[in-house]
């Protein structure tokens, strides 16, 4: 249960007063000048005329950071504040699980007006695992599981939207390319791009997802440290920088758009059109829920992954080399993509 407890690494305030002035208010244990600018530009009470969104969540520097922001009402103590938005940095994805938790300490703050409860509440879960809270619910970190996390990502959604083209997004995801999602709603992008490490469920890795992302130099900066990601933004503007990805797709217009630099790795085979086809099936089948979806990609990346296994000489490290592959006499594309599955999956004999 410890690690579950030691997650969570610091918390903050931000609040914006009837004078229209946005300002950090409390932060504990402590919040890098650099990461509290971040903060401040992913939290919408800094943009004038922005729309107030209860919750978003995003990466950085390899930790998440969740952000509730709430409106003051009356009965509230905090008689100077218009709206306050809550901030809990943490090592590990679970949107669910810190929503619970912000939603508790801000129904807290709100009433109380005093950083101190929300102190209370975050030093209990850090210590116990717990916050307990008279009238207001209670977080117990162990009720909320990774895996189910995990699920909870709509793949069904995310085929439906673009049909047989989800294989251009899955073949992405599978040879660990660079994919950069675009909407002018970043809660549109957040809940599109949780879904897509489903697509690649053997690997269980939601660290290469960055679901809020804007064009400031130290965040994309952040993104290059990575081989392969996932990115959200939602300046348009995105699309012209071709160098950060592989993969372009315009949750606006419904459209994918594979980087010119990057045709070869999305050339189309058999193997192709047979996943696309799996895909669109299992999304359409009303019988089938959306981990079962997942499930049976999952089951049909594993035969692929096996058959690639197959080909090597020694099954207790099984490695294989181009040109093992080679004497199969595939088709080009077919070859391609398989020698790429190779190498992004340490298959290959170097």
């Amino acid at each position: 249960m410890m690690a579950a407890l030691i997650s969570l690494s610091a918390a903050g305030l931000i609040e914006k007063d009837n004078n229209g002035d946005v300002l950090w208010t409390w932060s504990y244990p402590s919040i890098s000048s650099n990461k509290k600018k971040l903060l401040m530009r992913k939290c919408c009470l800094s943009q004038d005329g922005a729309i107030i969104l209860p919750f978003v969540y995003g990466q950085y520097q390899r930790e998440w950071f969740y952000i509730m922001t709430v409106p003051v009402e009356n009965g509230s103590a905090l008689k100077k504040v218009k709206h306050f938005s809550f901030i809990l940095l943490a090592k590990d994805f679970n949107p669910e699980k810190y929503q619970t938790l912000s939603e508790i300490l801000c129904r807290v703050y709100h009433t109380t007006g005093n950083a101190a409860t929300i102190l209370k509440g975050y030093l209990s879960v850090i210590t116990k695992g717990t916050c307990p809270s008279e009238n207001n619910g209670t977080f117990v970190a162990q009720d909320f599981d990774a895996k189910k996390a995990y699920a909870t990502g709509c793949v069904v959604d995310v085929i439906n939207s673009f049909g047989l083209e989800s294989i251009l997004i899955y073949t992405a995801l599978l040879l660990k390319k660079k994919i950069v999602v675009y909407h002018s709603r970043i809660e549109e992008v957040i809940k599109f791009i949780r879904a897509l490490p489903c697509l690649v469920w053997h690997r269980q890795n939601w660290s290469i997802l960055h679901p809020y992302v804007h064009m400031e130099e130290e965040e994309l900066e952040d993104l290059r440290t990575g081989p392969a990601y996932v990115a959200g933004f939602v300046d348009a503007a995105v699309e012209n920088d071709t160098e950060l990805y592989d993969l372009f797709v315009n949750l606006s217009t419904d459209e994918i758009t594979v980087a010119t630099h990057a045709k070869d790795m999305f050339t189309m085979s058999r193997i192709h059109k047979d996943i696309a086809q799996l895909m669109v099936r299992c999304a359409g089948d009303d019988s089938m829920s959306n981990l079962q979806v997942i499930k049976e990609i999952s089951k049909k990346t594993g035969e692929l992954l096996n058959n690639l296994k197959s080909l090597s000489e020694n099954e207790d490290d099984p490695k294989i080399t181009l040109e093992r592959l080679k004497e199969r006499k595939l088709p080009p594309a077919t070859e391609g993509f398989l020698f790429g599955i190779a190498a992004a999956e340490g298959l290959v004999q170097m």
